[in-house]
């Protein structure tokens, strides 16, 4: 196991464990969130509930991970990010066996949540520790492979998901998680580098808080969503007064649980803005596109996972090739370049006639992909390199809570669409294609305003 400095990063075979170890961590936690969607239908008939509760197999996991993903963050920076990657496997590792063993959707529920803070546990700090594992001048490059990791596991979910549905019952696809885990557990007890630590004892108060944010208004704003205003007004006051007590308990704090002083960064903000703008549009497509293909296109159920499928496989080919230049090139033009080809790629979408060829519906859904891909890896390197040395641990939640977040809000606005349209699916289609294009322009801005300073100063 390797110590490693801010800046320096690690070199030849040191590397070469090191990511594996993180890429295998990440493949766990994103691939298990995509393979649980498979067998909702067989969970919901096996414990004899409605399909629509049994979203909370999903929504327990999201929830959990989104409002713990920056309080896990800041414990890393205290106790180490590999110690708390490793702790993020073995969590998730006992939470798989615990929803194999669910007997009712209650027992599920709350097994998923703690899965998902043990993917919550890795997912903070995977991005802090690739900026040590890879020199600061070649950090697009394991950002990239980051990339390319997370879309192969969006990828391969529903295709595991359904080769275990098709040989065993839902269980399997959470015993599975043994070997994969226990194999990326001891790839990280045996490679990750020591990090740095920080020196502040950690903030329970502020972590409490933040949690209770988190919770009381995504559950607040759901429940609007879906017409209960009373307890969604009742809720949504108790997540604001949430957010106000922690903003002044952590006011004079210099390493806040919610780190809003790297909001303050303009570059950072900025980034964070157009990162969570991106994954807001892809949930637009990704949620309404199955629905899309079924009323407007007429496609069968057994087809529509083989035609979203080109989505994932263009957003990891292209975060993998992206990385030669996400180095060299600003990523106010990379990234802007991959937001308006993703917007172009749901306009073309959008404009496809009902009789459309799987063809035309697969090389556009590739498209889109494709600019998702490009898009990614550049806005958060330049999230990561923002952020002070020290506070890696920070950038780094707040990375994950731009994606989390933004696939939340996304998920929120698609239900508020779907129960108040009677065209919901291709309105989702529109809606996917102006947020991306004006992300795009947002992320252009950052060209202008570079070139507005450098004028100033000269």
């Amino acid at each position: 196991m390797s110590t490693v400095q801010h800046g320096e990063g690690l070199y030849g075979w040191e590397r070469a464990k090191a990511m594996l170890a993180v890429a295998l961590a990440v493949l766990l936690s994103v691939l298990d969130y995509a393979v649980a969607n498979v067998a909702l239908p067989s969970i919901a008939h096996d414990l004899h509930v409605a399909s629509s509760q049994s979203i909370w197999v999903i929504n327990a996991y999201q929830l959990a991970s989104l409002s713990m993903l920056l309080p896990l963050a800041s414990i890393g920076a205290r106790i180490g990010f590999a110690r708390m990657c490793r702790l993020g496997i073995a969590i998730f590792l006992i939470a798989s066996v615990l929803c194999a063993l669910s007997t009712s959707l209650l027992e599920l529920a709350l097994a998923r949540a703690l899965q998902g803070i043990g993917g919550a546990s890795i997912m903070s700090v995977a991005i802090a520790l690739i900026r040590f594992i890879y020199p600061r001048e070649i950090l697009g490059k394991g950002l990239a492979l980051n990339g390319l990791i997370i879309g192969m596991g969006v990828a391969l979910g529903p295709t595991v998901g359904s080769l275990v549905m098709s040989v065993a019952n839902w269980p399997w696809i959470f015993w599975i998680n043994v070997p994969l885990g226990a194999v990326a557990l001891v790839m990280a007890s045996l490679a990750l580098p020591v990090t740095p630590r920080s020196e502040r004892s950690v903030d329970l108060a502020a972590i409490c808080l933040t949690v209770a944010a988190f919770t009381f208004t995504v559950i607040g704003i759901d429940d609007f969503v879906h017409g209960g205003l009373v307890s969604a007004v009742a809720l949504s006051a108790i997540g604001v007064v949430c957010w106000i007590a922690l903003l002044r308990h952590q006011r004079d704090s210099s390493e806040p649980v919610v780190p809003v002083d790297l909001l303050g960064v303009p570059s950072f903000l900025i980034a964070f803005i157009v990162g969570m703008t991106g994954f807001v549009a892809s949930n637009f497509f990704i949620i309404a596109m199955p629905f899309t293909l079924e009323t407007v296109f007429h496609r069968p159920v057994t087809v529509t996972g083989f035609l979203i499928t080109p989505w994932a496989v263009g957003v990891a080919i292209m975060s993998f090739l992206i990385g030669r230049w996400t180095d060299r090139i600003p990523a106010a033009l990379l990234s802007s370049l991959g937001l308006a080809v993703t917007g172009c790629g749901f306009a073309l979408l959008w404009m496809l006639p009902s009789d459309a060829s799987n063809f035309d519906i697969i090389w556009r859904t590739w498209l889109a992909g494709s600019g998702f891909g490009m898009f990614q890896p550049p806005n958060n390197r330049v999230m990561m390199l923002a952020a002070p040395r020290g506070r890696e641990g920070s950038a780094s939640g707040l990375v994950s809570v731009a994606r989390l977040g933004g696939q939340t809000l996304g998920a929120l606005l698609v239900a508020s669409v779907f129960r108040f349209s009677t065209h919901a699916s291709t309105l989702c289609l529109l809606c996917a294609m102006i947020i991306a294009w004006l992300g795009a322009g947002l992320s252009l801005g950052r060209s202008f305003r570079r070139r507005h300073r450098s004028g100033l100063h000269g």
